[in-house]
């Protein structure tokens, strides 16, 4: 249980070693997740049909938009929860907790059953046809429903990340992840489920991503609180001023994926394999890139909950300089390894020059992904999220669909060319905003930016008198 003077453990110490830990046991576990979505493609490729890759293709598209509403969600949760904490103000950060799980898993339930709904012109819209169309539609409708228990689960992981236990957050993600790759070729190939046994595995992997972060959360850290709908309503204010410009910011990713998917149809199944195997192959391969966004969050608001502007500044720094060396890293093993990836997820023709583009030149690219991550988490956790909406959207609109269109016009390699161009673009010009950025909230950090509902603002008054001299 978590005591009510609990320090927050973002404030002191290095901020590179925080970045270090944070970015590292949150990639464990993402890893570990994608890890599981890659093998699922390798087990699917063993079935040798090109058009059940594709449709693992397409159904990631619309997973992309489920999950990106429930990552918006809980940066919002994470975000005002992280700023309580640093405040000292624990109660606080409990009730926001517990209202931030309701609102998860009702925003989740709405979007899953309404995926359900409207299945058949999505799918139409991407391009899907044939056998295509019709297994992604089979996919899609076991697992859409289940998307509560992931949108409840990454909700209670956020918060672990919040009060600075890393280790439990990543526990949520990997014990779910050891239990899929577990099932998974118990349902694909034992039963001969194929494709819908790789659906169910998806489902079970969620229901135990949601017990393990409750049993963290719950139990370890009493920071859930019996559900008060006076409280619930007042929570959904500072929540939701961070999370919606942040649902709205991650929804331009999948639009741009969207995108690039449709432009990429048009070369084919093969072509839409290929496409799909980079999509799950880069999480794992730049998990400490992905990671960031979540990791870095936490150690930015608890600063600024704290008053210390020079540890954000230098939080920042040290996290875009962890990026440059986890791409490269990754970029290097991308490279040596790019003959045996083509082998095992039988890729031929225009699916393996792609995958073989992406593994030599493109990967690199990912610096100023990672760096858009970056960006975005600061401009969510220091008060400019619409910033964050921006700067991902002008990337998924402006960097994307002019580029990928020129790109598309010199073949399929040209779409992911494109995609790449755009991402250098908009990743460079979000980093030099959000250190324009930093000054202004220094500036404008008064005593009130910590007062949370129900709460009377003498938490906020302390924390301010407390703030260092300079």
């Amino acid at each position: 249980m978590i005591e009510p003077n609990q320090k927050a453990r973002f404030v002191t110490g290095s901020t590179m070693r925080h970045v270090a830990v944070m970015a590292g046991t949150g990639a464990i576990g993402l890893v570990a997740v994608f890890a599981v979505d890659l093998v699922n493609l390798f087990y699917i490729s063993r079935l040798g049909d090109q058009a059940v890759a594709a449709a693992v293709g397409f159904a990631g598209v619309v997973g992309f938009f489920q999950i990106s509403i429930s990552i918006g969600v809980t940066i919002g949760v994470t975000a005002v929860a992280s700023r309580a904490i640093g405040a000292g103000a624990i109660g606080e950060a409990r009730q926001l907790a517990t209202s931030g799980l309701v609102l998860a898993g009702l925003v989740a339930a709405v979007v899953g059953f309404g995926t359900v709904a409207m299945l058949d012109p999505i799918l139409n819209l991407l391009g899907a046809a044939g056998r295509t169309r019709d297994m992604a539609h089979l996919f899609l409708e076991i697992t859409a429903p289940s998307l509560p228990l992931l949108g409840a689960g990454m909700c209670l992981s956020g918060v672990l990340r919040a009060v600075g236990d890393p280790r439990r957050a990543m526990n949520t993600t990997l014990f779910a992840a050891i239990v899929t790759a577990a099932v998974d070729p118990l349902l694909i190939f034992g039963l001969h489920l194929g494709l819908a046994g790789a659906a169910i595995s998806t489902v079970i992997s969620r229901l135990v991503l949601l017990a393990v972060a409750w049993h963290g959360v719950a139990r370890r850290h009493g920071l859930v609180a019996p559900v008060s709908p006076a409280r619930l309503a007042a929570d959904m204010r500072p929540i939701l001023a961070i999370a919606g410009p942040a649902v709205l910011t991650n929804l331009a990713t999948p639009v741009g994926a969207a995108y690039v998917t449709h432009a990429m149809a048009q070369f084919g199944s093969q072509a839409v394999a290929g496409l799909a195997t980079i999509d799950r192959l880069s999480p794992v391969a730049f998990g400490l890139v992905y990671a960031l966004s979540g990791a870095v969050g936490p150690i930015l608001a608890q600063n600024f909950g704290a008053g210390r502007f020079d540890r954000v500044r230098r939080a920042l720094r040290d996290s875009l300089v962890f990026t440059v060396v986890a791409v490269c890293a990754a970029w290097l093993a991308l490279a040596l390894g790019q003959g045996m990836i083509v082998r095992a997820f039988s890729a031929t023709g225009v699916a393996a020059e792609l995958v073989r583009l992406f593994c030599t030149v493109l990967a690199g690219s990912f610096v100023f992904a990672g760096s858009l991550f970056v960006a975005n988490s600061a401009f969510n956790n220091l008060g400019h999220p619409l910033l964050s909406t921006l700067f991902n959207w002008g990337r998924a609109t402006l960097g994307t669909i002019p580029f990928v269109a020129i790109g598309a016009g010199y073949g399929a390699a040209g779409v992911l060319i494109g995609q790449a161009a755009g991402s250098i673009v908009f990743g460079s010009l979000a980093v030099v905003v959000a250190f324009r950025v930093l000054p202004r909230a220094e500036r404008d950090w008064p005593a009130d930016s910590l007062a949370f509902p129900g709460g009377t603002g003498t938490v906020a008054l302390a924390a301010l008198a407390a703030r260092p001299r300079r």
